[in-house]
């Protein structure tokens, strides 16, 4: 009776630095079939472990500058020192062709996309305490002090902007923040809004059959 719209949803997962965005969308990936990860660009140095082109795409200031006046962006954003951008034409043919697409960016990002596309799934990942966050961060060994101090004071602006979410997921444990992402995904496959229509006209002569034979 009703038919599913064929475009594909869009996801974003954003939250403080430490809060898990990563791990989660990681762990989402390996079980969603229908679910494909947009790449970043950034002009951040890579990680160790970080590979270009699947964790981010990394460029200079001057080629990311270039995609700027391009218009090749989604959202971008200057944080933490760097720039950080969402390529438009990757997501966009992904969510025609009925994929859902999933977006781990900062909460600028976000915000600029939920004003170009407020029918995204907007989810704020919480870390369990500030103390937590604070001990995530220093655990990762990637960055300077200075740098985790910049992070952590960014927190608390970030966390600020909880209320244009439409959803927030405490991870303080990774399993269970998964299935909570996770089950957030199949509520919002089943709205009503989703349904592109109900073949009701079409089932009338039907029910009516069915109506005439019980009461026979």
């Amino acid at each position: 009776m009703g038919n599913k719209k064929t475009r594909g949803s869009l996801i974003i997962l954003s939250g403080p630095s430490g809060a898990g965005k990563g791990t989660i969308h990681n762990e989402l990936l390996k079980t969603e079939k229908n679910l494909t990860y947009s790449v970043s660009m950034t002009t951040r140095s890579p990680r160790e472990g970080e590979k270009d082109g699947v964790d981010y795409y990394f460029v200079s200031e001057e080629e990311f500058k270039k995609e700027i006046k391009k218009n090749s962006f989604l959202e971008y954003a200057y944080v933490h020192s760097n720039y950080y951008g969402t390529p438009k034409k990757s997501v966009l043919e992904s969510l025609d062709k009925g994929l859902d697409v999933i977006l781990e960016i900062d909460i600028q990002g976000a915000l600029q996309i939920k004003e170009n596309y407020p029918d995204g799934i907007f989810i704020f990942i919480m870390p369990p305490s500030m103390r937590e966050l604070k001990n995530r961060l220093v655990k990762r060994g990637t960055e300077t002090k200075e740098k985790i101090i910049e992070r952590f004071k960014n927190a608390y602006k970030e966390i600020n902007e909880i209320s244009k979410y439409n959803y927030v997921v405490i991870n303080d444990e990774i399993e269970k923040a998964v299935e909570k992402v996770h089950s957030i995904m199949l509520a919002e496959r089943c709205r009503v809004d989703r349904i592109e229509e109900f073949d009701v006209n079409n089932q009338e002569e039907l029910l009516h059959e069915l109506l005439v034979d019980f009461n026979k």
